[in-house]
């Protein structure tokens, strides 16, 4: 019997000794720790573990192509001073 207790109190004691703040480094919830130790508070949108994050669809639109116009002139003719001249 006094195993059992010894065991529940040991499970008992290693549950409540787990927190938040011992998962955020010893911060608290809603921080962390910084790249010096120091705790830094979460930017953002902070999601519950387990919780179901549905993102929006990623859309990327073809870019728009600017090609010059290009100017042709009919055989024996060149493209010279904003006309067609023939050769």
């Amino acid at each position: 019997m006094k195993y059992l207790f010894a065991a529940a109190v040991l499970v008992t004691t290693a549950f409540a000794g787990i927190s938040a703040a011992d998962a955020a480094g010893g911060c608290g919830p809603g921080w962390h720790r910084g790249p010096y130790g120091g705790c830094v508070r979460n930017r953002g949108v902070v999601v519950a573990p387990g919780a179901v994050v549905v993102r929006p669809p990623v859309v990327v639109e073809r870019p728009v192509v600017v090609a010059p116009r290009v100017r042709a002139c009919p055989y024996g003719f060149v493209w010279r001073y904003g006309r067609c001249r023939p050769i």
